[in-house]
Formats: C-alpha cells, sequence, structure tokens
C-alpha cells in the first residue's frame, strides 16, 4: 500500500434550507459585491444574498466554453464583483470555477444536480471543439452549500442521469489504495444505487444522493482521470453531448462487472438512454472520438455503448 493524500480546502454546508446561509458565507470569506450565476431559478439565492448581490449572469452553458467565460468575466469586472456565487448543476458550477481562477476571488457554489464536481480542484473548459482538463487547488470551491430543497423540482429524467454522473466519479475511485478514499467511494456507490433502487424524487432519496454525490465528488478529487471520464469529455467537448445523459449511456460499458448489469437493469427501468445512438450520436463519429481520446481501449467502449450491447 502507497499513497499520497491531499485533502480538499472546500467548506461544506449541509442541510435542508441550508440556501438562506449564502450571505454568511460569502461575509466570512471577506467579500462584499457578488456575481450570482443562475441560469433558471437562483431568486431564493439572490434574496438571501440582499445587498451583497452586484449583479446576475444566466448564460453558463455545458462543458464552459471558453467564450462564456470571457463574457462572464466582462460582467465581474464591470460590477467590481469580489466574490462568484454559483447555483445550478456542473454548467454553472465549470463557470464559477474558471471565473474564480482567472479573477483570484472566492466562490461559493450551491448544486441543484448531483455533478460532484463542486467539491474537486478539476476545471473542464471547450475551445475550438476540445475539452481540456487541469487540476489545480486554486480552481476549488471555497464553500459548497448543499440544500436538499433545491434539488426538489429536479425532473426524475434529470435526477437520474445526474445520479448515475455522481456514480461514475465513485465507480472511478473505488479500490483506490488509500483505504480512505476507497471507504467514501464505496458507500457513495450504496448511496447512490440505494436511492435508484425506490423512489427517487422522495425527499429521503434526494437528501441521499446529494450527499453520495458530495462523497463521490471528494473521492474523485484524490484520483486520475480514467477511460470513462476520458470519453464523456470528448464526447461532450467536440461532439456536444449532454454531460449526464453521456455518463449514464457509457457506464455499463466501463463499470466493474460487478456493477455494469445492474447499472443497465436500471438506466432502463427510468427510460434513460444506454447507448449513445439513442443520444444521437453518429456510428461514422466513434473512429475520430476514440482517435481524440488516446486510449486503446477507447474505441472497442464506444462501438459497445453505441449498439448497447449489454441490452441482449
Amino acid at each position: 500500500m502507497s499513497f499520497t493524500f491531499e485533502p480538499g480546502r472546500t467548506r461544506v454546508v449541509f442541510g435542508r434550507g441550508t440556501a438562506s446561509s449564502v450571505r454568511a458565507e460569502v461575509e466570512r470569506l471577506g467579500a462584499h459585491r457578488v456575481l450570482l450565476i443562475a441560469r433558471h431559478g437562483g431568486d431564493e439565492v439572490a434574496a438571501a444574498l440582499g445587498p451583497l448581490l452586484a449583479a446576475r449572469f444566466t448564460g453558463a452553458a455545458m462543458h464552459t466554453p471558453v467564450e462564456v467565460t470571457e463574457r462572464a468575466l466582462t460582467s465581474l469586472r464591470e460590477h467590481g464583483a469580489d466574490c462568484v456565487v454559483s447555483v445550478g448543476g456542473g454548467s454553472s458550477t465549470g463557470l464559477s470555477k474558471a471565473l474564480s481562477v482567472r479573477a483570484g476571488v472566492p466562490q461559493v457554489v450551491l448544486p441543484t444536480t448531483y455533478a460532484g464536481s463542486e467539491v474537486t480542484p478539476v476545471l473542464g473548459e471547450t475551445a475550438e471543439g476540445l475539452k481540456k482538463t487541469r487540476r489545480d487547488a486554486t480552481i476549488q470551491p471555497d464553500t459548497v452549500i448543499y440544500d436538499v430543497d433545491l434539488t426538489l423540482d429536479l425532473p426524475l429524467g434529470v435526477t437520474v442521469t445526474s445520479a448515475f454522473n455522481a456514480l461514475a466519479h465513485a465507480i472511478a475511485a473505488r479500490g483506490n489504495e488509500n483505504p480512505l478514499v476507497d471507504a467514501i467511494a464505496t458507500k457513495a456507490i450504496e448511496g447512490v444505487l440505494h436511492a435508484l433502487s425506490g423512489d427517487p424524487v422522495s425527499v429521503e432519496a434526494r437528501t441521499e444522493l446529494l450527499s453520495s454525490a458530495w462523497l463521490a465528488g471528494t473521492c474523485l478529487a484524490s484520483v486520475p482521470m480514467g477511460l470513462h471520464h476520458k470519453l464523456a469529455h470528448v464526447l461532450g467537448g467536440s461532439f456536444g453531448m449532454p454531460h449526464a445523459a453521456t455518463h449514464t449511456a457509457l457506464l455499463s460499458y466501463t463499470a466493474p462487472a460487478d456493477l455494469a448489469k445492474l447499472i443497465h437493469d436500471t438506466a432502463t427501468r427510468f427510460g434513460s438512454a444506454t447507448s449513445l445512438r439513442a443520444l444521437g450520436m453518429a456510428e461514422s463519429d466513434l473512429s475520430r472520438a476514440a482517435e481524440i481520446a488516446e486510449h486503446p481501449d477507447a474505441l472497442r467502449v464506444l462501438t459497445n455503448a453505441w449498439r448497447d450491447a449489454s441490452s441482449g
């Protein structure tokens, strides 16, 4: 056994109704003027920020296109913001990270999905059709506020695919030589699958999914990016595939054998796409995607995922 472990610096506030603490968290960071990133909703958080709210940006996009970041950065500077607060899924979180690391301002993230990226020092950005990922401690958010109430109106379909996104993060870390990372990953996998085994829109399931996403993101921060995430980033950045749904379609073909069938059966039960073909990817694009991924198993996995080879 041999490992190096550096705990993340993110402060976590978890519960129901915790969004009301956002002003206190911003003030704790010594900030006074907030740029709020919120594509949908965010009114509750805007009200809680009160006089600290300097401006609001609603243009966050999947896979964090650099041109969107530049527009948001202009807004941040024009309004003299010294902190970023984001409300939403991975798109909002990605933009928050990109702004924070460019402007050198703190960030507070309020996730409304189960992306998990909010507790990682990882940022994936898309430019000229390619998504590039970098890892740096300065990218990691200062505070993450998990409010279960913010997830209660998440549609069932998005709930399921987002949960599979978190599951992919945990699977990537299971079996790690660091016993703490392995234990966290195992707990996250159990939590996601348990929540999806019943009614995933109940408050109890939402709570379990949100806490499991936190765990999954926490352990993902400690492991390198494997084939699954390489493919997901390539398909998103270069082919415009939806992030969470792509994780779901790929996961049966990248997961360990003891989980693959259960994952496929669970996705099928909820009517989630279990193939890249169902998500609209052209078979003719598989070779190009494999080439970009630069992994010897990429084409085989992509082909199986396109054909839905697990269905039979």
